[in-house]
């Protein structure tokens, strides 16, 4: 490996490797976890043998999600980690210039969830009412709503009533599904004695009257069952955002150390 020795400057090998581990622990490592997860989801829905799947998939598929996420995460452990070995100042400005982007859309998002609550509120009650209609037709999408609602104990965007938005749990459509006028099993109070989950504890219930769901299924929505759970959690949730920040801001100072480093180096070779 070649290193560059001047008497004025020189590359700290101190900061090369720091920043080195720092991306294969944080970004490179993380990234191939998450393309992985992604690739086997996907295998598993038979998308990789037939690509054109990927069009005909409903609802919004949380397998995009992971795989953007770990494109993303790879890319940038790719760049973080061969820049600093090599000295790359191209590589490593461009770690950089990603990693600061990235910060600083994280905290616009924050701050403008927390000034448009409204809007916020209406996108996810879009979003979960518009994946109801595909509970269905993605297993991804219907553990994730599923793992929502045990969760939070909660049922649907604002209550029981959004499963009529799914042709097999719509109690006034056409259909002859087992599952017309119900919920999904997700939206059922746990019986603590019952160590094997009952998937059919939802079915029928919304033929009975509403004051008798309470007994069987939530009745709360899960906008509110989320809006309940935030001023309870706010401590946990800035915690994580300032934990992930910080790992942020110290990759931000690596980088920039060993692009000045070497930007040194070179200025004392040319004189």
């Amino acid at each position: 490996m070649h290193y560059y020795r001047y008497s004025n400057a020189e590359v700290s090998c101190w900061y090369k490797y720091l920043l080195f581990s720092y991306n294969i622990v944080f970004w490179w490592l993380a990234g191939v976890v998450f393309l992985g997860v992604g690739l086997w989801a996907w295998s598993e829905k038979g998308v990789l043998s037939d690509l054109t799947k990927v069009t005909q998939l409903h609802g919004i598929d949380p397998v995009v999600l992971v795989l953007v996420v770990g494109v993303v995460m790879f890319t940038l452990g790719f760049a973080g980690c061969v820049g600093a070995l090599r000295e790359n100042i191209c590589l490593l400005k461009f770690f950089c210039g990603a990693i600061v982007f990235i910060f600083f859309l994280e905290l616009a998002v924050a701050v403008l969830a927390f000034l448009f609550q409204d809007w916020v509120r209406d996108r996810f009650r879009e979003f979960f009412q518009n994946n109801i209609k595909s509970y269905r037709d993605d297993i991804d999408l219907q553990n994730l709503i599923d793992s929502l609602q045990k969760a939070n104990q909660c049922c649907g965007a604002y209550g029981p009533e959004d499963w009529d938005l799914n042709a097999y749990f719509n109690c006034s459509g056409p259909s002859y599904s087992r599952e017309k006028c119900g919920v999904p099993f997700s939206c059922c109070v746990p019986d603590p004695a019952q160590k094997v989950v009952n998937t059919q504890c939802g079915y029928d219930i919304r033929t009975q009257l509403k004051r008798q769901w309470d007994e069987s299924i939530f009745t709360k929505g899960c906008i509110q069952a989320l809006e309940d759970w935030l001023p309870r959690n706010v401590y946990i949730v800035a915690g994580v955002f300032i934990a992930i920040s910080l790992l942020q801001i110290f990759g931000i100072f690596l980088a920039r150390t060993l692009i000045s480093d070497i930007e040194a180096v070179k200025a004392g070779h040319h004189f």
